[in-house]
């Protein structure tokens, strides 16, 4: 059975899916990852801070949606390992 793994915000702030609003998103559910490719942003008073995979696997789904604030600890990313 596949084990699954959530990826964390690190730090409050707002998440986004993008590098930019005329870019597309980092990555989307479905599709594979390896440790350390970037799947998002969270930015905190004009400060960008990669998230990054901490593993190989398939990102299964966002906890949290594009722009949506968040919570240092809040899920916000399930990868199958």
């Amino acid at each position: 059975m596949a084990e699954k793994t959530a990826i964390i915000s690190p730090l409050p702030g707002i998440f986004y899916r993008r590098p930019s609003p005329d870019m597309p998103e980092f990555v989307q559910a479905g599709e594979s990852v390896k440790e350390g490719d970037v799947i998002g942003l969270i930015e905190v008073m004009k400060n960008y801070y990669e998230i990054k995979a901490e593993a190989d696997g398939v990102v299964d789904q966002f906890a949290v949606s594009d722009e949506e604030l968040v919570d240092a600890g809040q899920e916000l990313v399930t990868l199958i390992k």
